[in-house]
């Protein structure tokens, strides 16, 4: 067995190895260089790490600290309106290079503060990127990519993973925006989860196993770029799609994954497309309403079970 790191780890490897082959990387934002003891701060000193707020830095690669994802939203403008934007209204001459890095999805009684999955609310917005990494690896090798990407790039990293070790390569390391991984190979039926959700439809697809059921298990990596390509073979072999996302049904990865398979491959499908999401209501505080309204193992389980024959 290789090095085993953990996923928050992993991330950090990514920025100080990116920051050490480049010198134009910035590392700013929350909870980052308060103390005279931060990593970053002593290896690449305060010009380069601080904690503030990012302002224009022409010629440099700032990485973001946003910490967690609704702070995402008190800044909409910029993510939304400007950043993704400047790029293509220059004609292509005014190069955007951003990290928004941001957690999501804590549950664990944290209740209606701080445990949305918002990804989906950027996936539509034209120029931006979206990685959504599940593993140390990818979340090295994402993030990396993302430094080096000329366009603005919102990376979510999901809390319940922080700590989850497994094997990460050492030095540099790249994963490609754009390339899903078949983390599970299947006949009977396809699975495609994003986040911490992946490792949930890996479980899940095991206890199938138990059973006699297949299942292909598939983690896009990023939502923008979208490996439909992947999906799509996968779907041709199987005829059946159980799409899996924490986040809430109307504003989920699925939702649009699913339309796309709707669209792009109908004539495969041998039964509907199944979601299994989190309902469209805020978590609540109470262990047994999260547990209600959230994605797990036996809730995907079932929907294998719908779709099969």
């Amino acid at each position: 067995m290789g090095r085993q790191l953990a996923y928050i780890a992993a991330i950090n490897e990514a920025i100080s190895q990116e920051m050490a082959r480049d010198s134009s990387v910035l590392y700013f934002g929350q909870n980052i260089a308060t103390t005279e003891n931060d990593e970053f701060l002593k290896a690449f000193g305060g010009d380069r790490v601080r904690v503030t707020p990012i302002s224009e830095t022409a010629g440099y690669r700032p990485v973001v600290e946003l910490y967690m994802a609704e702070f995402m939203l008190v800044a909409m403008d910029q993510v939304v309106n400007e950043a993704p934007r400047f790029r293509y209204m220059s004609g292509g001459r005014v190069k955007v290079p951003l990290v928004l890095k941001a957690g999501y999805g804590f549950t664990a009684g944290w209740a209606g503060q701080h445990t949305g999955s918002i990804y989906g609310m950027f996936t539509g917005v034209p120029g931006l990127k979206v990685a959504l990494p599940a593993t140390p690896a990818d979340a090295k090798g994402l993030m990396a990519t993302a430094i080096r990407d000329d366009n603005p790039v919102c990376f979510f990293h999901h809390y319940l993973l922080t700590l989850e070790e497994g094997e990460v390569p050492e030095g540099e390391y790249l994963v490609p925006f754009g390339q899903a991984d078949v983390r599970r190979s299947g006949d009977d039926v396809t699975i495609v989860a994003t986040g911490a959700m992946v490792g949930r439809a890996l479980a899940a697809a095991d206890a199938l196993a138990a059973a006699g059921v297949q299942a292909e298990v598939i983690d896009p990596r990023t939502l923008v770029p979208l490996d439909m390509a992947t999906i799509l073979d996968s779907v041709r072999k199987t005829g059946r799609l159980v799409l899996v996302d924490q986040a809430t049904r109307h504003a989920s990865a699925a939702a649009i994954i699913g339309s796309e398979v709707a669209d792009q491959g109908f004539a495969a499908l041998k039964a509907p497309v199944k979601l299994v999401t989190a309902l469209d209501a805020t978590v609540p505080y109470s262990k047994p309403m999260e547990e209600y309204i959230l994605p797990d193992e036996k809730k995907i389980a079932e929907a294998v079970r719908a779709v099969l024959p």
